[in-house]
Formats: structure tokens, sequence, C-alpha cells
């Protein structure tokens, strides 16, 4: 059933970025299974930005949340014009409902306790794949001209071993102090070449005070949109990060990364992969987890000094 010419799929899918990446198991298994058919997107924009260059993709489709009622009708227009195979909802139960598909699969359930994220929405396609089919891990593709955007701004970082660091997380609860990512950087002086930072534009503040470090740094705290963000980590050793979407995107370009985790649920929301490690906070008190437990961390998942 996977081989059929002309036909398209649609995924509609999530807006935050680390449960977007979590979401493309989905989309690999898809493109293997149905070859020969692109996979159409609706997502928010920023979602769209890191889906952009991947094989499988064929048109996107932005969902503005905020748009009226007049926009989001003729966004269901647009689709509507499309006969699909299949539509895989991991997002809203209602949309699938005002199109045309031969076969609609619905995410409806709710969180079950220590079932990760990746492995609730792949148990929604599981029944369109051959059985026992493994979840592919979490994989992003990079966009040519955000690589060679990275390449740029990066050009100035001696060497070729650098610890890519991301200090903001979506709400205050989750960050790991400032002095504590000033002083892992400076233990990292003696196993890395340099530092990259990276985070959102309100990330800006908690940046400034890593720059004055043994460490050679390269701050691109809001200077970069996300596949540009992608590519940076793409050329890092190592990652360390707060439980937020870049340590997820880290994870899925195969970077050896280390989250650190306090308040969260890491059983359900940990990067996952292989290259990924979570560091948890003593009673979940983020001030209380020292950098020399997570630096050794650091050490054990990506042997810098034996790059």
């Amino acid at each position: 059933m996977g081989r059929r010419e002309n036909g398209r799929l649609l995924v509609i899918t999530l807006s935050n970025i680390g449960d977007l990446v979590m979401t493309t198991p989905v989309f690999e298994a898809l493109s293997r299974q149905y070859p020969d058919c692109p996979i159409d997107c609706l997502a928010d924009a920023r979602s769209c930005e890191l889906l952009a260059s991947a094989p499988y993709i064929g048109e996107l489709f932005i969902r503005d949340k905020r748009a009226g009622w007049t926009a989001q009708f003729e966004l269901v227009k647009r689709l509507r014009g499309r006969r699909y195979v299949l539509i895989v909802d991991l997002r809203t139960p209602l949309i699938p409902y005002l199109l045309r598909a031969e076969r609609c699969l619905i995410k409806l359930r709710t969180a079950v306790p220590g079932v990760h994220a990746v492995e609730e929405h792949f148990e929604v396609v599981r029944s369109v794949l051959p059985s026992g089919a493994e979840i592919p891990p979490c994989r992003l593709h990079l966009a040519e001209n955000a690589r060679l955007r990275a390449e740029e701004l990066l050009d100035a970082l001696p060497g070729k071993t650098w610890l890519a660091v991301a200090p903001g997380a979506n709400w205050r609860g989750k960050r790991w102090p400032s002095r504590h990512y000033h002083e892992l950087l400076q233990m990292a002086a003696t196993a890395f070449d340099g530092a990259v930072i990276l985070g959102s534009a309100d990330d800006q503040p908690a940046s400034r005070s890593l720059e004055d470090l043994d460490l050679p740094v390269c701050n691109l705290v809001g200077v970069t949109d996300l596949p540009t963000a992608c590519a940076a980590i793409a050329r890092a050793t190592a990652f360390v990060g707060n439980d937020s979407g870049l340590g997820h995107m880290a994870a899925a370009l195969s970077i050896p990364t280390v989250t650190v985790f306090g308040p969260g649920r890491p059983e359900r929301y940990r990067p996952w992969g292989l290259s990924a490690r979570v560091v948890l906070a003593p009673d979940r008190q983020l001030d209380d987890l020292l950098p020399a437990q997570v630096f050794e961390s650091l050490c054990a998942l990506s042997s810098p000094t034996e790059a």
C-alpha cells in the first residue's frame, strides 16, 4: 500500500519546537512507507521553517492561530482543493473532518504516564506501517543557505571542537542559572576550542554574562533564525542546554546532548536519541545542580578530548 503515484499525505503537526522535533519520526516513517507521496504539512511559521528543507515535504501550509475566521476559512478552502491519501492530525481533532482524504489518523489520547511523547506520536501512524516497525530517530534536515550562513557566523571561532550552549527556556523555572553556565564554560576551556551561545532575543541578558571567559565565544543569541541555529548546532562537538527546543534540535542532529532538568517531566519530554543524556537537579532545584556534575556528564557522553 506504500507506493501511490500522484498521491499526497497531509500531516498537521505541533507548534512548540521541541514537540515538533519529536514528531519527525512520524514524517520519516511515512516518507519510507509512501515513497512516491509528498507530505504536505500544516503548522505554524516557525515549525515550517524547520521542516522546509526535508526531502519528503511537499507544500507547507502556515496556520496562524491569531488570524481571524476569514483567514482560517481560506486555509481550509485551500486544503480542500486536494484529496489526500492519508491525513495525520497530531494537533487538533477538527480539521481532518473538513478535508477530503481516503483515511484519517487523529491523535486523541491524553498523555500516558511513563510514555515518551515520541512514542505517543508514533502510535498514531503505526496502523499504516509494517508490523513491528521501529521508531526512526528524530531527524532535522539542514537548509543549504542556513548552513552557509552558519559557517559565515562561526568563521572567527578557532579550532574545530566547539561546545554549543543554550541558556534560555520558555519559562524562568526551567533555566539553569547563568553563573552555572559561566562556570561550566570555564571548565570546558580545558576540553573545547570554543563555545557557541544560542537562543532567542529574550535570552540576550543571560548570554552576555557568558562572553568574558578563558574560552573563545561566538554569541549568536538573538542573531539567527531557527534554520541557521540548527546549522550552527550541527557544527558543534556537543551541546548543553535547558529543557527547551534547542536541545531537541541538537539531539535530532545526532550531536551529543546534555539537558539539565529541574521542573518538568524528562521521562516524557527529554530529547530523544542515543546521543542525548539528562542531568536531574537535586530535588528538582536547578540552583543546586553543580556545574561539575554537568561537565562530568558532558565528558562521559561526548569524549571531546578524544575527538
